[in-house]
């Protein structure tokens, strides 16, 4: 059985264009079989699941939506990450040179004068 669903008011996507083709031969398909005894109930089955269809592909596109935006954020605390890294690299090689530092301090000055 084929699902007719209604053209939604977004932007086409490449999906959407080979989807809206299929959905019109469905259509030119389901309007013959409406003149059947059967046909009305193929067609109210065809518009109820359409809904259905159509709530589905909200949903994915909702998913597609957070799957881009956890990407982002991933790729985001990823630089944090390497700078945070790298900051802290700095301040154990500044903590090494302070320690060593005082370290002579604490000696006093050598008797190599």
């Amino acid at each position: 059985m084929a699902v007719i669903r209604p053209e939604w008011p977004h932007e086409p996507d490449q999906h959407a264009m080979s989807s809206r083709t299929a959905h019109s031969e469905t259509f030119s398909r389901a309007r013959a079989s409406e003149h059947s005894p059967s046909g009305n109930l193929d067609a109210l089955i065809q518009r109820v699941a359409g809904a259905s269809m159509d709530e589905i592909d909200g949903v994915i596109n909702e998913l597609e939506g957070m799957r881009e935006m956890l990407r982002r954020e991933a790729e985001q605390v990823s630089l944090d990450l390497a700078a945070f890294a790298s900051v802290s690299q700095s301040s154990m090689s500044a903590m090494k040179i302070i320690s060593e530092s005082l370290k002579n301090f604490r000696k006093g000055p050598s008797d190599g004068r």
